[in-house]
């Protein structure tokens, strides 16, 4: 149990792709550049259930150059009527190592297995980079299956540690 105001945050990295991912539904993924407006609209909907914020503070202007810029790849899951139920967002800026920022479905489109399609999905099509791994940070605010649903993935935990909240 962490101390008095730290958070449990656990740490998994993936060293080998995961084998393919398999879905029979209508809905679809892909590689997207978001506008700001679209990628908020769909940050809030996906992360407000989890207490997420670090987008929303972020200036615009820094948001903006993120979004339009080179290291930031998302992963958008689409239903037939084109609209977002989740994203895959993956920082590239340390490549060899490409971390997992966000992830997540909007709460309507849970309980379908579409996160862990979505999951695999982007990350096979992250692999076709060759990096060295991918690697992620959870913690005890996240879903309560997240640890799961990324060690199903082929995650694998290589560090637990006590933090304060502020430097996640």
């Amino acid at each position: 149990m962490p101390s008095a105001g730290l958070l449990r945050v656990t740490y998994l990295e993936q060293r080998v792709p995961p084998q393919h991912a398999l879905y029979w539904g209508s809905e679809q993924v892909s590689l997207e550049q978001l506008s700001r407006a679209a990628y908020l609209d769909l940050y809030q909907r996906v992360g407000q259930p989890l207490g997420w914020n670090q987008r929303l503070t972020m200036p615009d202007a820094e948001l903006d150059a993120l979004l339009d810029g080179e290291s930031l790849r998302i992963y958008v899951l689409r239903d037939v009527g084109e609209q977002a139920l989740g994203l895959c967002e993956f920082d590239r800026s340390d490549f060899p190592h490409i971390e997992l920022k966000n992830f997540g479905l909007v709460p309507a489109a849970q309980g379908r297995g579409l996160g862990s399609w979505l999951l695999a999905t982007a990350l096979l099509a992250e692999w076709r980079s060759n990096p060295d791994r991918i690697w992620l940070h959870t913690d005890e605010w996240d879903h309560p299956a997240a640890i799961k649903v990324y060690q199903r993935a082929g995650f694998e935990i290589f560090d637990v540690r006590d933090e304060p909240p502020g430097s996640l």
